[in-house]
């Protein structure tokens, strides 16, 4: 293997790496994975779980467009819950709670069935170039292997500094050790990086808590999943997860240990995620609540061992300890290991193009926390792409960019490498402005036709979302062309407390009312006859109700993409030199001189460019 030149190298074996490698071995590119530990692929660093707010929606986009994630977090899971189901659908989003083994275990059987991809377990220590551009790695062992592309998706093992109260040692994980050499390279080569942190709570034995003490979090009673294939059953069976909370005594005894928190004394001088803050971080930052919420969130099926959510920190672990038998029904905790802090190196996204390709160096690719991300989705969703985009350019085809109207995917890359990040980044829903159009149930919609072009999604996939596009729009329409009388409609109405009608009128228009949803409208006959005849499934009901009570929505939403999508088409030539715009305010020559954005419409989101800025830009261009 190591006299072949690959396709495609991948460097890191997590949820962005494992994507990466999949996509391109998938769309036929030879590649290689080279992990430090193939015991480890996909591993769940930190909490058990997949999706929730605007996460969930990426899951479903990944799976739409042919990647695994999805299918490992069905097979994988324990748990489903759809949160924010009683908010409109465009902030409904799928989380299952998954054993941590099990889905690694997943993940590392579907790569082996995947043609096309070899294994290697050693640390990549140098990039190996060749006039400007990559041409293969050298592992630490001296080996050296030759590729067309190098996807880079080292996680937080770059230099990677593991913190525990006054203690620190190097590392990419809690037994793992840190990568070395890459990042020093990368400096040489001119690249900008920095320094990250982010934390995990301590990891504690289930048979030792008094769960009476706790309130239960159940799953869904009726479970849904993520894939849309049909690689796996909803679940039968579901495993709860609890909720307790901190206290005043507990942050006292926390606060008893601040003077040895590294956060605190100044050991730790990176930026941690802002949406994902330590214990310590909370009692500083929020000082009036006298109380924090933890989850407790079982690892599996077979496991006793426990994460407990919300209690992030890097504190000593005897004051961890001491201040944990104070939370209700951790009297008695037996712990299986303290949280931690880790501090690892990470390079601004503003060097890449939306491609996830590297500005200065050709070939060469970064996905996931290199780029100054943090969560398990937005590294998966990145892999992705950098993996389709490297196989895309070896084999001379057309690179592959999702557009901000089209997927949450491309909201990410397109905030990431137009804005930076000053600290880990994490999706919102709010970060979105399509977000009506981006939704977790019609990702397949937007996102499968597109997985077929590129040869990931297969012919099946794209037959049963093309099924139920047709179904679903023969629904809508049954809607409206069918009549209700008054005798028929009035009884549901009142029971809604709903304005009650004086002559027959379409369903249609009945159905658009906010308080009346599918169960109200199934009383009617002529609906569920149609159901029952059709035999339609939950997802082509559920779809067509979306599309009856948001149509309005909906329609305004694609108006506006549509308007913004012509500045999207409006292409600024490469390398400009934006100083000669004089009439431009300085901040924003000096911005768009450093980011080169491709477009007008990816001109107008850097920070600091004004409208009055884009309009001496359309005014250059001739438009």
């Amino acid at each position: 293997m190591f006299n072949e030149v690959y396709d495609v190298i991948v460097v890191g074996g997590g949820h962005a790496g494992s994507e990466a490698a999949a996509a391109a071995a998938n769309m036929g590119s030879k590649t290689l994975l080279i992990t430090m530990n193939l015991q480890n692929i996909a591993q769940m660093s930190c909490n058990p779980a997949m999706g929730g707010i605007a996460k969930g929606q990426i899951v479903r986009e990944i799976d739409a467009l042919g990647g695994y994630s999805g299918i490992v977090s069905d097979t994988s899971a324990i748990q489903f819950k759809m949160l924010n189901k009683s908010k409109g659908p465009a902030m409904w989003s799928p989380r299952v709670q998954s054993d941590r083994m099990r889905f690694a275990e997943d993940w590392r059987i579907l790569l082996e069935q995947t043609r096309n991809l070899d294994f290697y377990q050693d640390m990549v220590s140098e990039l190996v170039m060749d006039k400007g551009r990559v041409s293969g790695v050298k592992t630490s062992l001296g080996i050296e292997v030759k590729a067309k592309t190098v996807v880079l998706t080292n996680g937080t093992f770059l230099n990677g500094l593991i913190h525990i109260g006054d203690k620190n040692f190097g590392g990419g994980r809690a037994g793992e050790k840190a990568a070395t050499g890459i990042t020093e390279q990368l400096v040489s080569l001119g690249f900008e990086s920095g320094r990250m942190k982010t934390g995990t709570p301590p990891r504690v034995d289930g048979r030792s808590l008094d769960y009476s003490k706790m309130s239960e979090q159940p799953g869904d009673d009726k479970p849904e999943k993520f894939s849309y294939l049909d690689t796996t059953k909803p679940l039968a069976n579901q495993r709860s997860c609890h909720m307790t909370y901190t206290s005043e005594l507990v942050h006292d005894l926390l606060r008893e240990g601040f003077d040895r928190s590294p956060m605190f004394n100044g050991r730790i001088k990176s930026l941690g995620p802002r949406y994902c803050p330590s214990i310590e971080d909370k009692i500083n930052r929020f000082a009036d609540k006298d109380r924090h919420q933890l989850f407790v969130e079982p690892e599996g099926w077979n496991t006793v061992e426990v994460y407990v959510n919300g209690f992030s920190t890097s504190l000593p672990e005897d004051v961890q300890f001491k201040a944990m038998r104070s939370v209700s029904g951790f009297e008695n905790v037996k712990f299986f290991r303290p949280g931690y802090a880790i501090e690892y190196d990470y390079f601004p996204p503003t060097q890449l193009m939306h491609t996830l390709e590297t500005k200065l160096v050709e070939g060469l690719f970064f996905a996931g926390q290199i780029n100054g991300t943090t969560g398990y989705e937005e590294a998966a969703s990145q892999g992705l792409m950098a993996g389709i985009n490297a196989a895309l350019k070896v084999q001379e085809r057309e690179s592959f960019i999702l557009k901000r109207s089209e997927a949450y995917i491309g909201v990410l890359i397109d905030d990431l490498i137009t804005k930076g990040t000053e600290e880990p980044y994490r999706m919102f829903t709010s970060r979105a402005e399509y977000r009506t159009l981006l939704r977790q149930d019609n990702a397949d919609f937007r996102l499968t036709p597109k997985g077929y072009d590129l040869g990931l999604a297969s012919e099946k996939r794209l037959k049963r979302m093309e099924e139920k596009r047709e179904e679903s729009q023969k629904f809508v329409q049954f809607f409206r062309d069918t009549s209700v009388t008054p005798e028929e409609a009035n009884p549901v109405l009142e029971s809604k407390g709903s304005a009650t009608v004086k002559q027959q009128g379409k369903m249609f228009k009945l159905f658009a009312r906010p308080n009346i949803d599918i169960d109200d409208v199934r009383k009617f006959k002529a609906v569920e006859d149609y159901i029952t005849d059709n035999n339609l499934d939950r997802e082509v009901i559920e779809q067509a109700e979306i599309q009856v009570k948001y149509s309005g929505y909906i329609d305004k939403e694609k108006n506006n993409a549509d308007k913004l999508s012509r500045l999207e088409n409006i292409k600024i030539p490469a390398n400009f030199d934006y100083s000669k715009l004089k009439s431009m305010s300085f901040e924003a020559r000096e911005k768009l001189n450093k980011i080169q954005p491709v477009t007008i419409s990816q001109a107008s989101r850097v920070s600091g460019v004004s409208p009055s800025d884009i309009s001496v830009l359309l005014v250059f261009m001739g438009r």
